[in-house]
């Protein structure tokens, strides 16, 4: 059968059937990983959990999701990601809405919604509410989420993104705290008034040199200045210490994610302007993930 019309002509078939055919042509173009990729699209697509396919994986898909199936198929074929072809990723128990603009929410950075959130809840105890800015929201993942989980916490988003800070809103509404969350258009800190109780932010932090290396699925789909972090990879983090002493509120914190081998480097960025580590945090995998600074004590 040519290339192209490897998923022509089919009709209704079970929900197994459908992921064994996606499994086998994504193994076909070298796909590191099919089952899971079919069995997402099948399940993102149908609106399905793994707990539907075991319990009902006989049951028949028709010949219209069929077919939207084997178009989705072939997009990632063409190494379009998952997740940007269903529109939305989950994070934290939650979706969020995916655009051009924005970098798909992983798992990894997770981790430091998990290591602000007991910071975020003494400030709440202490002053009745807790600040929040999340400087490159992206999908506003980060910032949304922590809004989600403190109903005292309000919050603000900002991207050189139009496009992502519109995304970003999209998912607050949908999350139900627009009422809590504002975003500005600017670099950092820029556009930036005020102070905040806690700054959070993923920035960019892959060295320019290796984007190119990267793979497809990434450097084809994702933002690159969502991805590049200059030279050495840093360059986000020059920026936020630089900023944040004019708008870090007194006993505030400072939570950034990082690469896995760049903590002291950024430990001594932030040192430099101020800036006093309090703890280094590893992801799921042990990986170095997310340090966490609050001011110097005054001498």
């Amino acid at each position: 059968m040519p290339e192209a019309n490897r998923f022509a002509a089919v009709g209704e078939m079970t929900r197994n059937a459908l992921i064994k055919n996606l499994s086998v042509r994504f193994e076909e173009t070298h796909l590191p990983q099919p089952g899971d990729d079919a069995r997402a699209l099948v399940c993102g697509l149908l609106d399905l959990d793994l707990t539907d396919l075991v319990l009902a994986g006989k049951e028949a898909v028709s010949e219209d999701d069929v077919a939207r199936i084997l178009s989705a198929a072939e997009r990632r074929c063409r190494h379009e990601p998952v997740h940007r072809i269903l529109g939305w990723r989950a994070f934290y128990g939650r979706d969020f809405l995916l655009s051009p603009e924005t970098l798909e929410p992983r798992p990894d950075t997770e981790t430091l919604v998990s290591a602000v959130l007991p910071l975020s809840r003494s400030v709440i105890a202490a002053r009745g509410r807790c600040r929040v800015i999340d400087l490159g929201t992206g999908t506003g993942a980060i910032g949304l989420t922590l809004l989600c989980e403190l109903p005292q916490a309000e919050g603000t988003g900002t991207d050189i993104s139009q496009d992502a800070l519109a995304t970003a809103r999209r998912n607050a509404q949908r999350l139900g705290v627009s009422d809590r969350f504002r975003t500005i258009c600017g670099n950092w800190f820029d556009a930036v008034e005020g102070e905040y109780d806690l700054v959070v932010s993923n920035p960019p932090y892959i060295r320019h040199g290796v984007i190119a290396t990267l793979d497809e699925d990434v450097r084809g789909f994702d933002p690159v200045v969502a991805l590049d972090g200059g030279v050495d990879g840093l360059d986000g983090y020059r920026s936020i210490a630089a900023g944040a002493m004019s708008h870090l509120a007194p006993g505030g914190h400072i939570a950034v994610e990082t690469g896995y081998d760049q903590q002291d480097a950024v430990c001594g960025i932030f040192q430099d302007h101020h800036f006093r580590c309090l703890e280094r945090i590893t992801d799921f995998g042990g990986n170095d993930r997310v340090l966490i600074f609050s001011r110097k004590p005054q001498a």
